[in-house]
């Protein structure tokens, strides 16, 4: 197939940006607008950047609700979505959703700032996500180099979350606990929105098109990949599904979305793995992918927040 037709780049969304970079070269289409940190008035929360490795170039973005508490906050580790080489935690809607969820959850949040492909390819992300959670965890003692994770952070309700490609690394993160451990840390759930996960076989409505494409950006991503049905992007292929480190999984899909039925499909790799877990499935009827985000105000970007909302607080 030589080109993708226009009820595709409709369809696509997002992903249409980043074949654009597949093909275009490293020239970025998007993402690469910086929101300063700082108070948000229309959530009350604060946010402040800091370095976790400078030699590698890994940081993220702390969010907190400004009101001063002595109560202990579960603490979201959020991956941002982008196919691994677009966007990061401090992109404008960015860093809106996480001022957003953090007011409406009362939670602390870190956003992290992982190296992108094509210049890092994949599995640098994964690599530098899991560097962020260990020193993540190095504050479960009190003893950490940021305060608010050491004043404010309660390390027996920590969450994972992700969009997109960060829902496929947020996946991966909970294989990682599951699979090494991350001492002082207790993954209470993990949310996954609308995650990047394929494999070789269509499965339900998925299109010639959408295999076309979903190929050609895995690879550009991965250039070392086995192909679709490697483990870091096809979940029913790796044998440490059923270690998942999480005692509860929320998925988010979306009826327009390429992937909604990859979602789905999780759903039950998980239930039919040997995982104790429970695992529950959310789906937004007529909307695409990551749509939260390019339409922040909507009432079904809405709705996904407080769905959001709700899984953390009630663990």
């Amino acid at each position: 197939m030589d080109s993708i037709s226009s009820e595709s780049v409709h369809d696509y969304s997002l992903f249409i940006k980043i074949y654009q970079l597949l093909r275009d070269g490293v020239d970025r289409v998007s993402g690469d607008v910086v929101v300063p940190p700082g108070h948000d008035p229309a959530t009350n929360v604060e946010s402040k950047d800091i370095v976790i490795s400078k030699e590698e170039d890994i940081a993220a973005r702390i969010f907190i609700p400004k009101e001063n508490t002595s109560q202990k906050l579960p603490l979201l580790v959020y991956f941002h979505g982008g196919g691994f080489c677009i966007e990061t935690p401090y992109a404008p809607p960015y860093h809106q959703f996480l001022n957003s969820i953090v007011s409406q959850a009362r939670i602390i949040a870190v956003s992290v700032h992982y190296r992108r492909t094509p210049e890092h390819p994949v599995p640098i992300a994964h690599e530098d996500s899991w560097t962020s959670l260990k020193w993540v965890a190095s504050h479960s003692d009190g003893t950490g180099p940021e305060d608010w994770l050491n004043h404010h952070a309660d390390f027996s309700k920590v969450f994972f979350a992700g969009d997109s490609a960060g829902g496929n690394i947020a996946h991966h993160m909970g294989i990682r606990v599951g699979t090494h451990g991350l001492p002082g840390i207790n993954l209470e759930g993990i949310a996954l929105v609308h995650s990047y996960f394929w494999g070789a076989q269509r499965i339900g409505s998925e299109t010639q098109e959408a295999e076309y494409l979903m190929e050609n950006i895995w690879r550009f991503t991965c250039p070392t990949t086995t192909g679709s049905d490697d483990p870091l992007v096809n979940p029913d292929k790796d044998p440490n599904l059923g270690r998942l480190g999480s005692k509860r999984v929320l998925v988010f899909i979306a009826e327009k979305d390429v992937l909604r039925d990859r979602g789905l499909y999780y759903k039950g790799l998980l239930e039919k793995s040997g995982w104790k877990g429970s695992v529950d499935v959310i789906e937004t009827k007529g909307e695409g992918h990551v749509f939260h985000l390019f339409n922040p105000t909507t009432q079904n970007a809405l709705s996904l927040r407080n769905q959001l909302a709700s899984f953390i607080n009630h663990s």
